[in-house]
């Protein structure tokens, strides 16, 4: 039945139209835009995940800096531990040529003194942003240790922090060379005995920093590396693939434009019944 009232043709044409162009706005914002997902009524599932992935990824940033900072406070502690290894071994070689008969003791006494100042200001001067691993036992007057953020995990009970520590070595007090004495022989085989006690405690303090550092910069690669993969599992899940809407938006064009051809026939339909009247 043809009805000039109710034209059933024009109706469903309207609404395939209003679909196509529908689905088209959306396909232009997802190549706009650069994401299929934007908002949580495109897909509330994927957004949902995609928005904790986001906060995960914004976390691991806040780990790089802490671990960037740490790695930073330890560098300057393990170079200033190289350098007074150094300095401990020359004044070592200076002990060892004050066992000599036919040497200035008062002149190599003077050389040490000098050194063991060189010492005292590489100790106070390995400090990164007020934290010193070494002038004391503690790093920056209240804390014995230094603390640095290593991780942020989360898990079905909620999020956990994990820290990597690094105690406070006191070079201060362990590597006081005031026990180096020159006067006779019995005292120079004395600090020979001091010194190489001296050499014992840097080596086993720097080795205790240097794991340290070793293990911040590992820690540091393996954030960077999961950052990027959740970075990448984020874009998986909510960015367009552009080829993909490119094609789909050269089809939705097509079909608005065969959907505004179907409307207008179906437009014309009714001036059909006019040739009945006639």
């Amino acid at each position: 039945m043809t009805s000039i009232l109710t034209n059933s043709g024009a109706m469903v044409a309207l609404q395939t139209l209003s679909s196509i162009n529908n689905d088209l706005t959306d396909t232009q914002n997802a190549i706009s835009t650069g994401r299929e997902i934007n908002t949580a009524k495109d897909n509330s599932a994927i957004w949902s995940i995609s928005k904790v992935m986001e906060a995960d990824a914004q976390s691991f940033e806040a780990v790089e800096d802490s671990l960037s900072l740490g790695a930073a406070t330890v560098g300057v502690a393990l170079a200033a531990v190289e350098q007074v290894s150094d300095i401990l071994n020359d004044v070592r070689e200076k002990i060892i040529q004050a066992t000599g008969e036919n040497v200035d003791r008062t002149a190599i006494g003077n050389e040490i003194t000098q050194l063991t100042g060189q010492i005292e200001q590489i100790i106070d001067a390995a400090q990164f942003n007020g934290a010193n691993l070494l002038d004391g036992t503690t790093v920056d007057g209240t804390e014995t240790e230094l603390t640095v953020l290593s991780s942020v995990n989360r898990s079905s009970t909620g999020i956990a922090i994990s820290n990597i520590t690094v105690p406070a070595q006191d070079f201060t007090t362990n590597l006081d060379l005031t026990d180096i004495d020159l006067t006779d022989a019995g005292t120079i085989d004395t600090s020979l005995q001091n010194i190489e006690a001296h050499l014992t405690t840097l080596t086993t303090s720097g080795a205790v920093i240097g794991a340290a550092a070793s293990r911040i910069d590992t820690q540091m690669e393996f954030i960077g590396k999961v950052k990027d993969a959740t970075k990448e599992g984020i874009g998986a899940l909510v960015d367009t693939d552009m080829e993909e809407a490119s094609a789909r938006l050269k089809a939705l064009q097509t079909q608005q434009q065969l959907g505004v051809q179907a409307l207008s026939i179906a437009n014309s339909s009714p001036s059909t019944l006019q040739q009945l009247f006639r």
